[in-house]
């Protein structure tokens, strides 16, 4: 393959660390971080696009299914490149968005709802953070709220970060500021404008989970799965809708539904969802758009609708697309392994046959599946054996046939009388984690690899690909290059953490080294985000000194959602000092913009230095701390208490109610002295 530019090591360097943009693994996955390690020899590709390109045709380690359609030739070429030269100079580029935020009418006083800039690496090196801060005219009514990037912080190249601001005005009007960050990227800092207004009465503010829908291709005149949309309150006021309705140029074919009315009225913090349906009767694009009118300080909000309209048209799609069986042991007992077929076409899909053509040795398991109709969308799960008769490499075809066409996955493997291995996966199909809150992670689901084979197996290739391979996590004790004896085997832990609404597809994909490939449809649906707790805390540390005097703590809400705080765990001379103009008792709930004063006092129980905590905690996980600190000083002495009496002071005097029983004598022995210096004069 001829090279058509001139090839970019660092464009190949994010393709090689990152994987390609349209999603999939990256290769160092399985080739480790650096190329000059060599492992699996993948400096043949040094500045050789071809050999990439016949890798992937011959799909060594399944590079085929995982990359197929992914990369371009000048990918190739620039992937090559870096191989050559792995230690291309790296830089970072800073990108910072949305231009501006615009936070609604908020009370003065209040701390409005957090709102989100997202700083992100576009380069190829570390991104270092220096600074994070606000400036401008009205610099004190806008403050950091949170978020995952730091002072001191880098971000990797291809990575992000977020920074929270939420607005406070102190004055009735227009504010505006900037949120300034510096870095090392190209320009030394990046910065959003912020805006707000200040408002002297509580007003509703409405937010919403999308701001759009997409149908995509839908068959005509037959109704859409319903799309949710939910609408919340993040204002402090309570939101009245005065309309919810369907316009626009195809209003009409759109049907609504959910829990919110005119003649329900949203409290701050409170949320309901609107459904909506598109049913198309023609050919071609079509679109609409929700609107909902409501009191709510940052006006109405318009929902567009989007899809398009076709004749019915059946079609279905295979996964994987290519299996592998690798070599097995002859008369041994079949191995399986399965192909979960999809329904891709917009009506419901009905297959006639599924059968395989080709070398003896493979067949369809016997039993019945696929049988009943896939709806558009759904899965179904088909199971081919193989067991080779003979010596030497044999090929064959599944072929699915449904109503409209037919899918072809071509099949895979070898006979041998030597020693090999028999990975089997304990899944039969697709791994299914049903609905998970985005930012949240589902309970892991194990895979067991095991080995029942006669020598042992190595794992060339485990990783997750596929549209939203990264809102799944690999784990467990199967490794890339890791071994698993005969009779013996390893986990695969699967999890999903959705990083957007909406259903998120991916692929678990398993090659050993003697050619065994398995591949694990996975498959989430992420629900509408919730606000992340944002409580803020003023002072976040005090030191009381010598003082006695109470401390008033303001916690306050700057998020969307309220926040359940549940416990308060002090620790060292502290406590919380009961105050009715305090936070309520816990637990409690602060909603969002809301605050209140946590009293806390100092009660040493001996004199000097002393420090000690008060730790909050939210349902859900969330936790702050408060540090606290302390100087008590030594007891003075009672001034009304007896004077000591030094009774038994080692010789010196010993009095008893006012009479000294050691007088007599000193004046008997000081007589004594003048009477014998009188006697003797001249030694005086």
């Amino acid at each position: 393959m001829g090279q058509a530019h001139a090839a970019d090591a660092l464009h190949g360097k994010t393709l090689y660390l990152n994987g390609p943009a349209g999603g999939g693994t990256a290769c160092a996955r399985c080739h480790t971080a650096s190329p000059s390690a060599n492992v699996s020899k993948v400096l043949n590709a040094a500045n050789n696009p071809a050999a990439i390109s016949a890798a992937m045709a011959a799909n060594k380690g399944g590079m085929g299914n995982i990359y197929a359609g992914k990369l371009s030739d000048v990918d190739l070429a620039d992937l090559a490149a870096f191989i050559g030269n792995p230690g291309v100079g790296a830089a970072p580029a800073a990108s910072l968005n949305p231009a501006s935020l615009a936070f609604s009418g908020t009370v003065l006083g209040q701390a409005s709802a957090a709102l989100a800039a997202t700083l992100a690496n576009t380069g190829s090196g570390a991104l270092n953070i220096d600074t994070i801060g606000v400036t401008g005219a009205a610099a004190a009514d806008f403050s950091i709220a949170g978020g995952t990037c730091a002072p001191g912080g880098a971000v990797a190249a291809g990575a992000n970060c977020t920074v929270l601001v939420s607005f406070k005005p102190s004055v009735a009007g227009a504010r505006s500021a900037s949120l300034a960050v510096a870095h090392n990227g190209t320009g030394g800092s990046s910065s959003v404008a912020l805006s707000g207004t200040g408002s002297a009465a509580p007003q509703a503010t409405i937010g919403v989970s999308a701001t759009s829908i997409n149908f995509g291709a839908l068959a005509t005149n037959a109704p859409s799965a319903p799309q949710s949309i939910t609408l919340n309150n993040s204002g402090q006021a309570t939101l009245t809708f005065s309309g919810i309705a369907l316009a626009g140029a195809n209003g009409a074919i759109f049907t609504l539904g959910g829990d919110c009315a005119v003649s329900k009225p949203l409290a701050g913090g409170a949320s309901c969802a609107l459904t909506v349906a598109a049913q198309p009767t023609a050919s071609g694009a079509f679109s609409g758009n929700l609107t909902v009118a409501s009191n709510a300080a940052n006006g109405n909000v318009t929902i567009g609708l989007a899809g398009s309209g076709a004749s019915a048209t059946a079609a279905a799609g295979a996964t994987p697309n290519v299996l592998a069986f690798g070599s097995q042991a002859i008369g041994s007992a079949a191995v399986t392994q399965n192909v979960t077929l999809t329904n891709t076409g917009n009506v419901a899909l009905t297959f006639s046959s599924l059968a395989v053509n080709g070398a003896a040795g493979f067949s369809v398991a016997p039993g019945s599946h696929c049988a009943t109709a896939l709806a558009p969308g759904a899965t179904c799960s088909v199971p081919v054996l193989f067991a080779p008769s003979a010596k030497g490499a044999f090929a064959a075809t599944l072929v699915a046939t449904f109503n409209g066409g037919a899918v072809q996955v071509p099949l895979s493997g070898a006979g041998t009388t030597a020693a090999v291995a028999s990975p089997t996966v304990s899944d039969a199909g697709p791994i299914g984690f049903g609905e998970i809150q985005v930012g949240k992670s589902a309970a892991p689901h194990t895979t067991v690899l095991r080995n029942p084979g006669t020598a042992a197996l190595t794992i060339a290739t485990l990783v997750i690909d596929g549209a939203n391979g990264g809102d799944f996590v690999l784990g467990g004790s199967c490794a890339v290059n890791g071994a698993v004896s005969p009779a013996g085997s390893c986990t695969i832990e699967t999890t999903f953490k959705p990083g957007a609404p909406g259903a998120r597809l991916a692929n678990l994909l398993l090659v050993t080294d003697g050619g065994t490939q398995f591949s694990l449809a996975l498959s989430g649906t992420g629900t509408a985000i919730a606000a992340a707790p944002a409580l803020t805390l003023a002072p976040q540390s005090f030191d009381f000194g010598s003082s006695a005097a109470s401390k008033r703590f303001t916690l306050s809400n700057a998020g969307t959602a309220a926040i359940n705080l549940s416990a308060a765990t002090f620790s060292g001379p502290f406590a919380r000092v009961n105050d009715a103009s305090g936070c309520a008792a816990l637990p409690f709930a602060l909603q969002p913009g809301a605050s209140c004063d946590l009293v806390i006092g100092y009660t040493p129980s001996a004199a000097g230095a002393s420090s000690g905590s008060v730790v909050l905690q939210a349902e859900g996980g969330g936790s702050w701390t408060i540090a606290l600190a302390g100087q008590a000083a030594a007891v003075a002495p009672n001034a009304n208490a007896a004077p000591a009496q030094n009774q038994g002071g080692g010789g010196c005097s010993s009095v008893r109610d006012g009479t000294d029983p050691m007088l007599a004598l000193l004046a008997l022995l000081a007589a004594g002295v003048l009477f014998w210096r009188r006697r003797n004069p001249a030694q005086s």
